[in-house]
């Protein structure tokens, strides 16, 4: 069963569930990945969190629902998941821009969001550089935390970016960098152009709702980690993608569009499938002042 498949059968479980209990694990079964992986590529793809898409489907189908004056505020609201009807008028207002009473009347404007459909595009125009890296167990350090995958903010409602910015701002990203004894690039294997600070994410299971995201660096036999979060990373098979064509040399590149062609174009066509155990983010810079980001996942071959 290929990734089109496997990804349009994961859709149907969620339509034909919309007004019960829809079980993340149940998705991930059929769509034969783990309940983080089929978050991460459904995010990545659809450029909105798969708890978006339910909520946005079930409201449309409210809406349709409204349209017959025979059912009831209250029985709308708990078939799709709202516990009382002041939760649903609100979640739907957010949506539609009106309240469910409103909704009811003659010639009112509703959203729709049509059912979703994976399907093959031509694509591949435009080049893809990548490399694949057979690694063996290393370990890293850093500081840790975990975040919601529908705010990607902590518990403090901090999100990723600003809590690079803190550390930039209160010295510990220098201290972190400082942290690193001796020639870590040679011991470790990686190239001149690695920054020592990267970000290392969704290497252990918190919750189907979080991940934990590492702020960290190599960890070599010198380095100094007393404080800070150890990580062991499995000896594995590395797919190595990088930013090199994209930007301007500033550092301002487009993550989210290349997420969106590994997911959607080269996991389609490659032998490979990315699989959990933590995925890099690493922050380069080339002989010539040229920024650049590559991005890390751990992979096994279909």
């Amino acid at each position: 069963m290929d990734w089109l498949q496997r990804m349009n059968l994961a859709i149907d479980y969620i339509e034909d569930n919309l007004d019960q209990d829809i079980d993340y694990e149940q998705i991930a079964r059929v769509a034969l990945c783990s309940v983080y992986q089929f978050q991460r590529m459904f995010s990545f793809v659809l450029g909105m969190p798969l708890s978006e898409y339910i909520r946005r489907r079930r409201l449309t189908l409210a809406a349709f629902d409204l349209q017959d004056r025979k059912n009831r505020v209250t029985d709308i609201a708990l078939k799709y998941g709202y516990e009382t009807p002041e939760s649903f008028s609100r979640a739907f207002h957010n949506l539609h821009g009106l309240t469910p009473t409103s909704a009811r009347q003659a010639g009112s404007q509703l959203r729709a969001y049509p059912r979703l459909s994976f399907q093959i595009t031509l694509k591949g125009v435009v080049e893809m550089i990548y490399r694949i890296e057979e690694r063996e167990a290393f370990q890293v350090f850093g500081l840790e935390d975990v975040y919601g995958m529908d705010t990607i903010a902590n518990h403090e409602g901090i999100s990723i970016p600003e809590v690079w910015q803190n550390i930039s701002n209160n010295g510990e990203f220098d201290r972190l960098e400082q942290s690193i004894i001796g020639d870590w690039r040679a011991e470790g294997h990686f190239g001149q152009e690695l920054g020592a600070v990267f970000a290392f994410d969704s290497y252990k299971v918190t919750s189907n709702t979080t991940f934990p995201y590492l702020i960290g660096c190599y960890k070599s036999a010198q380095s100094k980690v007393e404080g800070y979060t150890v990580v062991d990373v499995p000896a594995s098979s590395w797919a190595v993608f990088s930013t090199l064509n994209d930007g301007n040399g500033s550092g301002k590149y487009d993550l989210s569009a290349l997420r969106n062609r590994i997911f959607s174009e080269w996991l389609q066509t490659s032998k490979y499938n990315i699989i959990d155990g933590g995925n890099f983010e690493m922050y380069c810079t080339n002989q010539d002042g040229y920024e650049y980001c590559e991005l890390w996942y751990r992979i096994e071959e279909k």
